[in-house]
């Protein structure tokens, strides 16, 4: 890999870090950057997927204590979560590389407006906060997973496929299906999403040509990036950096789906 496009990686992942601890969306970033050194989309989707791991390795790490009482939904949904992304992550190298370039522009389209609804997500999210004080630190035994595990196994392929957007996507489901406070629930879900993305990498290294270089700079940059978006998070306002986030998404949806369909003429 030469120095340049090192540099440009590296650059990129630290600003994915950032813009996920402030707001998420991080992969609009690094994505586009992959395609932009020549990588041919379904290798870039690859590399950015593989690279994500560690993120979401930290912001497990991060929500350790708000997963307690959580074990038998990390048990059952994380089950889940590894058929799905097994699937995803089949559909993805099984798949001819021509559905996935025509997919892409929407793919990406779909992970921008996931992007700018977060907020509303949250809100619907926060909405399931109904715990009565007992409740607070534990869950009945009892407790149906059924459609939250349906849901989840939906978001878990997606996430195989194309891993842009999946922890927004990932929240919005489980806001929905379980009655839990929010921050309890995106514990449960760093956890969820670093399963998918294991998996996923076990995967592509068994069965893919993976570019290790450069999902090792960007994941290590994204480690500083996530470090350095926790400290500016506090003097950046999270709503004005999202919607530069989306702003940029949709411009590079345009060019994505402009380029295609010339391609096809």
């Amino acid at each position: 890999m030469e120095a340049t496009s090192a540099l440009l990686l590296a650059l990129a992942g630290a600003a994915a870090g950032a813009i996920n601890a402030v707001a998420g969306g991080g992969s609009l970033v690094t994505f586009p950057a992959l395609l932009a050194l020549g990588y041919p989309p379904v290798s870039a989707n690859v590399i950015n997927t593989v690279s994500a791991l560690p993120g979401y390795l930290g912001g497990a790490w991060g929500y350790r204590r708000e997963l307690s009482g959580q074990l038998r939904r990390v048990l059952v949904l994380g089950a889940v979560t590894v058929a799905g992304a097994l699937l995803g992550s089949a559909l993805l190298l099984l798949g001819p590389e021509s559905t996935f370039v025509a997919v892409v522009p929407w793919l990406v389209l779909g992970s921008t407006l996931l992007l700018a609804a977060q907020p509303w997500i949250a809100k619907l999210s926060a909405a399931g906060n109904r715990m009565t004080p007992d409740r607070a630190s534990g869950l009945p035994n009892h407790e149906r997973l059924r459609w939250p595990g349906l849901g989840q196994l939906g978001v878990a392929a997606y996430g195989g496929y194309f891993n842009a957007g999946l922890g927004i996507m990932m929240l919005g489901v489980l806001g929905v299906a379980l009655d839990d406070r929010l921050p309890r629930l995106n514990a449960l879900k760093s956890v969820l999403s670093a399963v998918a993305s294991a998996v996923s990498l076990v995967f592509f290294a068994i069965f893919a040509t993976v570019a290790w270089p450069a999902a090792l700079v960007i994941a290590v940059a994204g480690l500083f990036g996530g470090w350095l978006g926790a400290v500016l998070g506090r003097r950046l306002p999270a709503e004005l950096l999202r919607r530069c986030v989306v702003i940029f998404g949709l411009v590079i949806f345009v060019v994505l789906w402009v380029d295609h369909a010339s391609s096809t003429l």
